[in-house]
């Protein structure tokens, strides 16, 4: 005689298909550690593009310069070797819209980063730390990352339209740098713009070298010294370099002299 097995309840999601495995990046963008290398990563990305960009800038200084049987300012050269990246291997301007790309992505990302930490951080302790945390090196950058962040992103915004796209600046002219940072950094409000937003940089960089290398895992007390006088010494060079070139301007030292110069690059 066949015997009745009993069996327990089916469940409802026996026949479910197993759901999707994500990409590996995706998946580990996902977690918390995730995005604190992607804050690291692209945080070493936006360092190596002030740094540079600030060495160019600092072009300015040189002033007119002569190539062949023409006197030209030398930060003018400088734009148009930016503009003429691997030339004729590949379209001029090509290579320069690629960077411009890498930075803005990389950019994206790191606000999407910084972002999402703080709501997962909110969300894992809703009630505040009582008492500072000793691992902190400077309470004042940390408490101000999301806020010198902003003044970042916004500043950014507003030198893309000051001197790249020229809608901010009435007498901006494509293609002639020195011309254009005369133009712009003579108006009194706008020199005070970029001091103040070079200060809220340089605290920004400050704490972000510094804390890079805890996001990288590459943090250890023996190291500290060495840390933080590299998140020292990237701020100050930064803020130094940057706020030095409103001041020239204000102060006569650079200044446009249309008579100096046989012509002006002209740019895409």
């Amino acid at each position: 005689m066949a015997q009745t097995l009993n069996r327990g309840p089916v469940s409802g999601t026996a026949g479910t298909p197993p759901s999707k495995k994500k990409p590996f990046l995706v998946d580990f963008y996902s977690t918390a550690v995730g995005k604190k290398y992607v804050m690291a990563i692209t945080g070493i990305i936006g360092i190596g593009f002030v740094v540079v960009h600030m060495i160019g800038n600092l072009k300015a200084y040189l002033g007119v310069i002569t190539e062949g049987d023409e006197r030209v300012y030398d930060i003018d050269i400088y734009g148009e070797f930016l503009r003429e990246l691997l030339v004729p291997i590949m379209p001029r301007t090509y290579v320069l819209w690629g960077l411009r790309l890498v930075l803005i992505a990389a950019v994206l990302l790191h606000i999407h980063a910084a972002y999402s930490l703080t709501v997962l951080n909110r969300k894992a302790r809703p009630v505040k730390y009582q008492s500072p945390r000793d691992y902190q090196v400077a309470n004042f950058a940390s408490r101000t990352m999301r806020w010198t962040g902003i003044i970042v992103a916004l500043f950014i915004l507003w030198h893309l339209a000051d001197l790249t796209w020229g809608w901010a600046n009435p007498d901006f002219v494509r293609g002639a740098a020195y011309r254009n940072l005369d133009a712009s950094l003579s108006r009194i409000p706008v020199a005070i713009l970029y001091i103040v937003a070079n200060i809220a940089l340089g605290i920004h960089l400050f704490h972000g070298t510094w804390s890079l290398f805890q996001s990288m895992g590459w943090s250890s007390p023996r190291f500290n010294k060495w840390r933080r006088g590299l998140a020292v010494g990237v701020a100050t060079i930064i803020v130094v370099g940057n706020v030095s070139i409103p001041v020239a301007v204000l102060a006569g030292v650079i200044e446009f002299d249309p008579d100096a110069v046989t012509h002006e690059e002209a740019a895409e």
